[in-house]
């Protein structure tokens, strides 16, 4: 049996498909996990364009949106905005 490495970039075509995405990382509430899947949607998109449209290198982005990374504010706002994508705050979903 030949297998491939499962990669999540390679089913994020959409915006709407990256807001769910972090929106089901979210849900974990792990802020590193929410680094690393916004690293994912921005290597879906293209980091070379998330770049260009940031201002911010591609090597420092690479270093932010990793799970050991530690990323500003500013710097997560900027790449959801070049991704089309907004931060929101929901009530908590009580069971």
């Amino acid at each position: 049996m030949k297998t491939e490495r499962f990669d999540i970039v390679d089913f994020l075509d959409s915006e709407e498909d990256m807001a769910a995405y972090l929106d089901a990382i979210i849900e974990l509430n792990n802020p590193k996990l929410l680094q690393a899947a916004l690293g994912d949607i921005a290597r879906a998109k293209g980091m070379s364009s998330i770049s260009s449209e940031t201002g911010l290198s591609r090597e420092s982005l690479y270093k932010s949106l990793c799970e050991q990374g530690n990323p500003r504010f500013e710097t997560l706002a900027k790449v959801l905005d070049s991704l089309g994508l907004r931060f929101s705050i929901a009530p908590k979903r009580t069971a």
